[in-house]
């Protein structure tokens, strides 16, 4: 069924005449979200934080029912954490690896996630491998298959890359984690809230992701789904008086389920905010969005091919609803710059971001537009005529 786009235009809360296209940043929310934070945060400054949590205390629990629903897991094998990153890196650092263990990963993975690998290359003497990419650009199946031996600790993917439309193939990899035994964890930051996620199908042992971006959720808030399978298995890098009980002066036990990787304090508010924006995203349909995504994603990409001196840089046979292009003679802040005068925002992906990928295809700074749902034609014709006027001026 296709999405009521009047709907959820009425849902908007920006100004008329901006064209929002920088949702692989930070998406719009819809009104009920910020009404619902806000109702909190006035219960909060009427009765007090610790009031405030009791008296909300059903729909705070509900949210872990909503993140189960929107990947198809069981609510205590949610974790919501202060951000995709510390959920990611929950997860990644309660892993013993041990000498000699073997990370493999994407060759467009994401810079912090790199980062984290290297820190543990260096402390414990692990040993990081980037599988290599298909002539499409995603990760390439047979080579991982090659890659396997008793020594691989992790695979770990992110499942759309920051710097353009490529969606890695994160079944078929988990379908060679789960039958080797190995680790798998999936960065899912770009891909919760605009294309289906399904753990089971999946087969990961862990899925970190965002409220800000696609789910249209607020910032500061995100979550982790950590597999009941190996959980007791796990001892997260950080613990306190939430995430374990004091049994005796020298003894402690950590919580049966995934909220394992929380601590006590949160922010009510934003949680609130998260599972409002994940019961919108799925009264919607995954399908549907993902559906629409696309074909926005698809339209923009063939208006911006036709401008001269405009190249794009998206890969992956599967393709999403980020499009990151460049434009000869004029730089990516400078396009940037002069699409928000234009009531247009996009954002500037860096090289530094995907290294190892943006490395071996040369990769500029690139203009990143994203574009969501609530996105219409009309706001893609407003960009396509400033990139191609930009286009002129520099060539």
């Amino acid at each position: 069924m296709p999405i009521d786009k009047e709907s959820v235009s009425g849902d908007l809360l920006c100004e008329a005449g901006v064209a929002h296209l920088d949702n692989a940043g930070a998406a719009l929310m819809p009104r009920c979200v910020l009404e619902t934070q806000i109702d909190h945060l006035r219960l909060e400054a009427a009765v007090g934080g610790y009031e405030a949590e009791r008296l909300r205390s059903d729909q705070l629990d509900a949210v872990y029912d909503s993140v189960a629903r929107l990947l198809n897991c069981r609510r205590d094998e949610v974790a919501i954490v202060e951000n995709a990153t510390v959920g990611w890196m929950m997860a990644f650092y309660s892993i013993p690896f041990e000498p000699g263990d073997r990370i493999l990963t994407a060759e467009a993975e994401y810079a912090s996630n790199y980062l984290a690998y290297l820190q543990i290359a260096c402390d414990r003497g692990v040993v990081v491998e980037t599988v290599p990419s298909t002539a499409d650009g995603e990760l390439c199946i047979e080579s991982l298959r090659k890659m396997i031996d008793e020594r691989v600790k992790l695979i770990s993917i992110t499942h759309v890359p920051t710097n353009g439309g490529l969606v890695n193939p994160v079944e078929e990899i988990g379908a060679i984690a789960r039958a080797n035994d190995i680790l798998y964890l999936v960065d899912a930051c770009q891909s919760a809230g605009q294309i289906p996620l399904d753990v089971d199908a999946i087969q990961c042992d862990f899925l970190s992701a965002t409220g800000r971006k696609w789910l249209r959720g607020p910032r500061g808030v995100g979550f982790l789904y950590v597999s009941n399978r190996i959980l007791d298995s796990l001892h997260p890098p950080m613990i306190d008086l939430f995430s374990a009980t004091w049994i005796d002066a020298d003894h402690y036990e950590l919580r049966k389920d995934a909220r394992r990787f929380e601590n006590w304090e949160s922010n009510y508010a934003a949680k609130l905010g998260l599972g409002s924006a994940i019961d919108y995203a799925l009264n919607i349909g995954l399908d549907e969005i993902e559906t629409e995504v696309s074909r926005l994603a698809d339209i923009l990409r063939a208006r911006l091919g036709e401008i001269d001196g405009v190249s794009l840089h998206d890969i992956g046979k599967r393709k999403c609803g980020i499009v990151t292009f460049a434009v000869a003679g004029v730089d990516a802040a400078g396009i940037e710059s002069g699409l928000r005068e234009n009531g247009i925002h996009v954002s500037v992906s860096s090289p530094v971001s995907t290294l190892i990928d943006a490395t071996r295809r040369q990769l500029p700074d690139l203009v990143r537009a994203g574009v969501h749902y609530y996105n219409r034609e009309a706001e893609i014709d407003a960009l396509v005529r400033c990139v191609k006027a930009m286009s002129e001026q520099g060539a």
